[in-house]
């Protein structure tokens, strides 16, 4: 695939304010400060005024620019918007020669539409799973997901799942710093854990004790220590039972599961940012040997960490 530096976002009459929004500030500001420079472009079929959400825009780049871009990203347009022949072109001429294309939300429905998505993995906005399932069944709809990657063909989620689909794609082309800066920029998670499952059809739950945040904080600043449900309940002043359930209600996941994940997102900064041996990076992040850092940052990262110190390290950088 092409290198990451010329980003276009593609709108229409109607597109989505939000999503369009998520796309300008990850790509479109300056991000010097993190290592990043992208050339930006704001792309439409008809270059002019158009329609956005409440108000209106005046674009000033065509297609042409677009189809010089590496990432192309496909914001929501309307669930019944159907891409003009030159739009397709564009789209699907930009896979054939490398590039990535991204879609945010029910921006899907325009990349199946174009048939980029067919006989591949894709997720949209829970509310249109089902549609989307019914008028595309060539696409593997995956629903509980935030976000899915195949191939050069992203696609996110529903609203700010867009963003973590756009700091994934910053984290695997630039490594964890960069990501990790942006995301403190934007004032987010760098990754979020748990699926869109958690907010299909679910009220909001009501619950007397405060927020759980305080206890991961801690747990964030003492990950070399022993984060058992039985330590992190009794921190919370909850009985295990208790602050488990809970704990899925507030993030999505387990305990185990969210401890797991700190550990190796610990573990990607030290292996990117020091030269702690491999022991002495599992013993910082909890893992308690090298075999079991092993083991888990291959489960989740897919690499071994010596691979991914070779591809991310500051040395590697400089």
């Amino acid at each position: 695939m092409a290198a990451l530096h010329r980003v276009a976002v593609l709108v229409d009459d109607d597109v989505s304010a939000f999503e369009f929004a998520i796309a300008c500030e990850v790509f479109g500001l300056d991000r010097s400060d993190a290592g990043l420079a992208f050339d930006f472009r704001v792309c439409s079929v008809r270059p002019g005024p158009l329609r956005a959400t409440g108000f209106t825009m005046q674009t000033e780049h065509g297609l042409a620019d677009a189809a010089r871009a590496d990432l192309i990203i496909v914001p929501p347009l309307g669930l019944g918007y159907q891409p003009p022949p030159e739009l397709v072109a564009c789209l699907t001429g930009a896979v054939q020669r490398g590039a990535r294309v991204m879609a945010l939300c029910s921006g899907a429905f325009v990349l199946a539409r174009t048939g980029l998505l067919a006989g591949r993995r894709a997720t949209t906005h829970w509310r249109y799973t089902e549609r989307f399932a019914a008028e595309f069944p060539d696409v593997d709809v995956v629903p509980d997901v935030l976000f899915v990657e195949d191939g050069p063909i992203l696609t996110s989620a529903g609203t700010a799942a867009g963003i973590d689909l756009c700091l994934h794609l910053i984290r695997e082309e630039f490594g964890a710093r960069a990501a990790n800066a942006v995301a403190r920029r934007m004032v987010v998670p760098p990754q979020r854990e748990g699926g869109q499952a958690q907010y299909v059809r679910h009220p909001v739950p009501e619950v007397a004790a405060e927020s759980l945040a305080p206890v991961l904080d801690w747990a964030q600043e003492h990950l070399a220590e022993d984060l058992s449900v039985a330590v992190l309940a009794k921190r919370a002043l909850m009985s295990p039972r208790t602050f488990a359930r809970r704990f899925r209600e507030e993030t999505g996941t387990t305990p185990h599961h969210w401890v797991l994940t700190q550990r190796v997102a610990l573990a990607d900064r030290l292996l990117e940012e020091g030269d702690l041996p491999i022991e002495g990076v599992a013993e910082r992040c909890g893992f308690g040997s090298a075999t079991m850092l092993r083991h888990h940052f291959r489960r989740l990262r897919g690499t071994s960490p010596n691979s991914y110190r070779r591809t991310f390290g500051v040395r590697a950088a400089g």
